[in-house]
């Protein structure tokens, strides 16, 4: 055991000094440096993630602690800079060092021709990593919430890597603050947890939850359950990191960063944060009922809305990038429920087969020297043979087609929402089973336009060419990935085995029995997201392929509401109107009256007045010595009448 927990540690902290060394060293001895460190790190800390993991797999995971330093001293408070070696932590610790190691790997090749020096790219990418583990690693709030504010850091910097683009630092800037508003929420949610439980550390407030689960909170005069508040406080904070519906609107526009980025970003990292952060808080979860029943209608909602964008977008990045919004959504129905372990299982197939779409879109761009606009692509895989065929690989697994990854996922988490039997359950069923339908149509409506039909540039298309090893080679990993690891892992997460494997890390109440109930729903239910995914396969046949006509023609006899799917709802347009305008006013009024006016204007003008003063004082110095006589004699007689008046 001492072993593993070595290898966990050694796995949370190698990217940290491959992120040092590539930033300080690239700096002074060039790209290539950075390059070496970054890829060697990665490469031994993933090896020791698989290690932790099969280490505890096969000793068992604990928990327990790994302690490093003592990190904060203040008054009565004081933490530990600790680990927490866990089913929970390390899964998650293995998941993502390995598709970060593809995500390193593959950015060999993809950042070969950049002109700017790429040292700053690779230190950022494993700063990015070490971030995200020390956030699932974490042993307390505050560790975990120097995680969360670490991956918001390290993707400003990615989203924003190309600083001489106004698009990409705009995005970057975007994709900050609306986290930064997410974020008030979870530290209040972290204030209001050191209240009740009088401590950060998940072991205390765990133990603690069913003795605190019915304190009251008051606000405005309404009395609330404290679980109530906290959970729905932290899960504000989730919806930002993980871009559901009213924050999300920062995860399109961070597509312009590199495409390796936006895989990291949607696969492994940032995205998932809010979904680890439930699965952790889960015995919380369990005493917030009514939370629970917002994370449903949040999460379903979510997926239908990112889905029906994702229908007609023209950019390939972007339409990735609303699917990862969409199935984000599932994750958090399942949570709703209390299908926690179901959550977590999609998390990490989903890992694989966005990655793989993300990074094989990179590889069509990288081929068509940046261009993203699908419909100015077409017929492209004869000339993009592999990349054609993992890319129908991870829309098989996106879209729930057996026997790929993603239908073991999704199906338990929509077969999980029908078993719980609510009202809001229900409607998150319906919603999940229409955004099967709508996954399976955006996801070979990308194929479509991409690799089939008449060129739009024919000499472009000619001028293609498949990807070098080090991108084809990881297609290759996840593609296997996105084929076994549902199949693989289900037994584990979601199978018979499940609590062997969890061994408390994940919290069910006992009353909640979802986990046991979820394979018992009725044959149909089960069988109907696959035969509409089936249909949505048809249908892009229909529309991309038989009849090229048919998208123009139902686009303009449908114009508002195409037009009001391609202008992404018009979250952007009305948060511009509510947010942007009015603050933007405010803080030109700030800067014109108040600090130019007063600020910057009172010292101005201090020394206007002066220096005005000096000119008058200087023109009565004439040298004139009779009129200096004639002043002072009248300055005698002014003293002399005031005292003798006196």
């Amino acid at each position: 055991m001492q072993t593993d927990l070595h290898l966990f540690a050694a796995a949370v902290t190698l990217p940290l000094a491959g992120a040092v060394v590539a930033g300080l060293g690239g700096r002074l001895m060039g790209d290539t440096l950075a390059k070496v460190v970054t890829l060697a790190c990665m490469s031994v800390a993933a090896l020791c993630g698989v290690g932790a993991l099969y280490g505890g797999w096969t000793t068992g995971f604990g928990p327990f602690a790994v302690p490093l330093a003592d990190w904060i001293n203040a008054g009565g408070f004081h933490a530990t800079w600790t680990l927490r070696f866990d089913t929970l932590s390390v899964t998650m610790t293995a998941m993502v060092l390995c598709v970060s190691l593809l995500v390193h790997c593959y950015s060999l090749g993809y950042m070969s021709h950049e002109t700017m020096p790429v040292y700053r790219f690779f230190a950022y990418l494993s700063l990015f990593t070490f971030a995200m583990l020390m956030l699932v690693s974490s042993s307390d709030l505050i560790q975990l919430f120097f995680g969360w504010e670490g991956v918001g850091l390290a993707s400003y910097l990615l989203i924003g890597y190309w600083y001489d683009r106004p698009s990409a630092t705009a995005a970057a800037i975007k994709a900050f603050v609306v986290n930064r508003v997410a974020d008030l929420f979870f530290l209040v949610g972290i204030g209001l947890i050191y209240v009740l439980f009088h401590s950060v550390r998940y072991e205390e407030i765990f133990a603690a939850v069913p003795q605190v689960a019915g304190a009251p909170y008051t606000l405005f005069g309404q009395s609330f359950r404290m679980a109530e508040v906290i959970s729905f406080l932290l899960f504000v904070g989730a919806m930002g990191k993980s871009a559901q519906l009213f924050l999300h609107t920062w995860l399109p526009d961070a597509m312009e960063g590199p495409t390796p980025v936006s895989a990291l970003i949607h696969a492994a990292t940032m995205v998932t944060a809010g979904v680890f952060l439930m699965a952790r808080m889960s015995p919380l979860l369990e005493a917030a009922p009514n939370t629970r029943l917002f994370v449903i209608f949040i999460g379903a909602t979510t997926c239908f809305f990112a889905a029906t964008i994702g229908m007609v977008q023209p950019d390939i990045k972007r339409s990735i990038a609303y699917s990862t919004c969409s199935q984000l959504g599932y994750m958090f129905a399942a949570v709703g429920v209390g299908a926690y372990q179901a959550s977590v299982f999609h998390l990490t197939t989903h890992a694989f087969f966005k990655a793989l779409l993300f990074l094989g879109a990179g590889s069509v761009i990288h081929a068509l020297h940046d261009e993203q606009n699908m419909f100015r692509m077409g017929g492209l895989w004869k000339k993009l043979p592999l990349t054609y065929a993992v890319m129908w690989i991870g829309s098989l697994a996106l879209a729930g087609v057996f026997p790929f990854a993603g239908y073991w996922s999704k199906d338990a988490i929509l077969n999980a929402l029908w078993a719980a039997d609510s009202g809001m359950s229900h409607y998150a069923w319906i919603l999940g089973v229409i955004t099967a339908f709508l996954t399976a149509f955006y996801s070979w409506r990308l194929i479509f336009l991409v690799f089939h039909g008449a060129p739009a540039d024919a000499h472009a298309r000619d001028a293609a060419h498949e990807s070098p090893l080090s991108m084809a080679l990881p297609l290759v990993v996840l593609a296997i990935g996105a084929v076994v690891s549902g199949i693989a892992l289900a037994p584990y997460y979601i199978g018979a085995q499940q609590a062997a494997f969890w061994q408390g890390s994940i919290f069910n109440a006992p009353d909640n029995s979802i986990m046991e109930t979820f394979e018992h729903v009725p044959g149909l239910i089960a069988l109907l997201p696959s035969v509409v995914g089936l249909l949505g396969i048809a249908v892009a046949y229909l529309f991309y392929v038989a009849r090229p006509d048919m998208p123009a023609a139902l686009a303009r006899s449908c114009g508002p509401l195409y037009r009001f799917l391609l202008n992404k709802w018009y979250f952007d347009e009305l948060y511009d109107r509510i947010f942007v305008r009015p603050y933007g006013a405010i803080a030109r009024i700030l800067w014109k009256d108040g600090e130019e006016g007063a600020v910057e204007g009172l010292p101005r003008d201090l020394v206007q007045a002066a220096a005005n003063g000096a000119s008058d004082a200087v023109r009565l110095q004439t040298g004139s010595i009779a009129l200096y006589a004639f002043t002072m004699l009248a300055g005698l007689v002014v003293v002399l009448t005031v005292a003798l008046c006196g």
